[in-house]
């Protein structure tokens, strides 16, 4: 790896790579000896691992191949229905894909929590307390949750409350459909509820990209009247009369693109001098009256809160996801990259944009070549602002950065 003019990669700090081959022990453990001796002067200090669900009979053997033999310390990961390795995007085969990150300087601890911690969880001492980690000894958090016996929304309310302004990255485990079945990984452990989470501390953080698809439509707005999820009013107008000239007022193509493909944007942090494209938060436009005038939304909306229509298809979410990546980019100026990680949904690749790869390719433009691993979820985790949520139609890019 070579250095770029914008930002630093840290030579051979991070590589991943895709085993195919199904359940073979020997051929595995060469696999992982080859691997790990691709990093010859570095020391590992964390594995992620993401295994397909071909794999789930085996997947305890396949995790204590991976640590011995690649000499691993640290080991993470869930399943995917779908892989990312480097720049390409494993949608539907089978296999397995591991990465390694020497991360200097880093202090790093892996947790395990429960749907009954998370029931427990009432005031905000009480996952500092859980996890023997306080707010200030972590930079950030990857995390993997079960889709289908953990409540995730209830999970992130109380862990953004315990560690406000800690990022979150990570995502939902995919699996067997329709079997509600996921696995999650720890060191040798696998597991099938709850969720799993690496704190990244001492000299490395995770800065990232949360690019939700979308690109904004029409001009800003103030709520003026809400009522749950209904927006009554914005700017002192029927809701429902706001979006239609918003809509009509756009170029007829535009007007096309739009249809059946709506969604609203909501201001996280209102002491912005500017909005601009990452400051919303996207979710769906459930339905609207023209006669009451009233929208509903996949959200809580805020009285005073304000938001702008947006439009999601594939050419919004290519546009966002370029345009956040370079913002990333060149914030990242003089700064040692050591690696990252790509959640992507479910509904993203081949479904979205007609073709494989792309989220995992536009990352490598812009920061590659560099060691990247993920997989296709469920839910993806990450940032607006300050505070972390749960997405959806999203990519969510972590990386490794020098503190």
């Amino acid at each position: 790896m070579t250095a770029l003019n914008s930002f630093r990669l840290s030579e051979d700090n991070s590589i991943a790579a895709y085993w195919s081959d199904g359940m073979d022990e020997n051929g595995l453990a060469d696999w992982a000896r080859r691997l790990r001796a691709r990093l010859p002067a570095k020391e590992v200090s964390l594995g992620l691992v993401f295994l397909s669900p071909t794999f789930f009979p085996h997947a305890a053997a396949v995790l204590e191949i991976l640590r011995v033999h690649a000499r691993i310390p640290l080991l993470v990961g869930c399943s995917g229905g779908g892989l990312v390795a480097n720049a390409e995007e494993l949608e539907s085969a089978g296999g397995l894909v591991l990465a390694l990150y020497s991360l200097p300087g880093a202090k790093l601890k892996a947790v395990r929590f429960t749907q009954e911690q998370v029931e427990a969880a009432a005031d905000e001492h009480f996952w500092p307390g859980e996890t023997g980690i306080a707010p200030d000894q972590v930079n950030g958090w990857l995390a993997f949750l079960d889709p289908f016996h953990f409540n995730s929304e209830a999970w992130l309310h109380s862990w953004n409350k315990n560690y406000a302004r800690v990022p979150v990255y990570g995502g939902l485990a995919s699996g067997n459909f329709p079997e509600p079945l996921a696995q999650l990984y720890l060191d040798g452990e696998v597991f099938e509820d709850g969720g799993v989470a690496v704190a990244i501390g001492g000299d490395v953080t995770l800065t990232g990209v949360i690019s939700q698809g979308c690109t904004p439509i029409g001009e800003a707005w103030t709520l003026t009247r809400v009522q749950q999820n209904l927006i009554q009013h914005i700017g002192n107008r029927p809701a429902y009369a706001v979006l239609s000239e918003t809509v009509q007022q756009l170029p007829a193509e535009e007007q096309r693109k739009v249809q059946g493909n709506l969604h609203i944007g909501l201001v996280v942090n209102e002491y912005l001098e500017n909005f601009q494209r990452g400051d919303f938060l996207v979710r769906n436009l459930l339905g609207g009256d023209p006669n009451s005038g009233v929208l509903a939304v996949g959200a809580l909306p805020r009285l005073g809160q304000t938001i702008q229509f947006q439009r999601r298809d594939a050419a919004a979410a290519s546009e966002d996801m370029n345009e956040l990546l370079t913002r990333v980019k060149a914030n990242l100026t003089g700064r040692e990259i050591y690696g990252g990680c790509l959640f992507c949904c479910n509904g993203r690749g081949k479904n979205l944009f007609g073709r494989t790869s792309h989220d995992a390719k536009l990352v490598q433009a812009h920061f590659g070549p560099t060691g990247l691993a993920g997989f296709f979820c469920n839910g993806e985790l990450g940032p607006v602002g300050e505070k972390n949520f749960l997405h959806g139609f999203t990519a969510s890019l972590a990386l490794f950065v020098k503190k």
